[in-house]
């Protein structure tokens, strides 16, 4: 008499369940490494974007990091995805055959972990190293734009007063006081406005150039080198604080630097003049 089969017990249907949650949630996971992985793919493309509206000098240097973690967490998601499929497949086969499911190796888990870990820290790293990148970015924007007045009166032989018009409004002023003085206006130089045509951004600024061959040539024979610094100039320009500035060469300046005659001096003076009037 041949003795009986041994049937082991079929799994309950809470176990069927339970393998199916734990599925799920490891699908989650693989589509949440997947997503975030898209975001931090663009994350360089983002701060392209970002420096474009704020009108930066130059772009992010490098995007390849962000890509290249981004590339990463995408293929880990697809393999977290792979990997739980694979598992909760033998998993179901075993509750089948009414075996004992096993957990979940503790190794992948802690593997997993320690890779987001190391990814969360790499990506704080990153944000660091950029953010000092555009920090840097700008102060060399600031030291070699032309961003006058930021200290008013610390250049050398530079006199800064105060306008209370615009940019426009005080240049138009020392138009009209030069033609009542009869003095030319050899030129007027608007370096914002040929900044603009270059596709560049500039604070207002305005250099007028004028003189008069009467007071000038007598300074230019007793003084060659004051060639250089005629005819006089004022400089009319806006701040970072949107403060109008009316600027020149101090006569004192002038005279010290070519060693002009004191009885000439007058002949300069002018600039101080037409300066203050404009700035009222």
């Amino acid at each position: 008499m041949s003795a009986p089969t041994e049937t082991k017990p079929k799994a309950a249907l809470s176990d069927y369940l339970a393998a199916e949650r734990t599925f799920l949630a490891w699908v989650r996971t693989g589509l949440a490494l997947m997503g975030f992985g898209f975001v931090v793919a663009r994350f360089g493309l983002f701060l392209q974007q970002l420096q474009l509206f704020r009108q930066a000098a130059a772009p992010v240097s490098s995007t390849g990091v962000s890509l290249w973690f981004g590339t990463a967490l995408i293929a880990l998601g697809v393999v977290v995805n792979l990997g739980s499929a694979w598992q909760h497949t033998q998993l179901i086969r075993q509750l089948d055959r009414g075996e004992t499911g096993r957990c979940s190796p503790l190794g992948p888990n802690i593997a997993i972990a320690l890779v987001l870990g190391l990814v969360g820290l790499s990506m704080a790293t990153y944000l660091v190293s950029v953010r000092e990148s555009t920090n840097s970015q700008s102060e060399n924007k600031k030291e070699t734009s032309m961003t006058f007045g930021t200290a008013p009166g610390t250049n050398r032989g530079i006199i800064d007063k105060p306008s209370h018009h615009s940019v426009d409004e005080t240049v138009e002023k020392v138009k009209i006081i030069l033609q009542a003085k009869g003095i030319s206006l050899f030129a007027l130089v608007d370096h914002s406005g040929e900044a603009e045509k270059a596709g560049l951004t500039m604070r207002p600024t305005k250099l007028l150039i004028f003189g008069s061959p009467k007071a000038g040539t007598p300074l230019m024979v007793a003084a060659p080198s004051i060639a250089i610094d005629l005819p006089l100039k004022i400089l009319v320009w806006e701040d970072g604080q949107g403060k109008v500035w009316v600027s020149y060469n101090s006569p004192e300046y002038l005279k010290e630097r070519h060693s002009l005659p004191q009885e000439l001096l007058g002949n300069v003076n002018v600039v101080e003049t037409l300066a203050a009037k404009a700035a009222e």
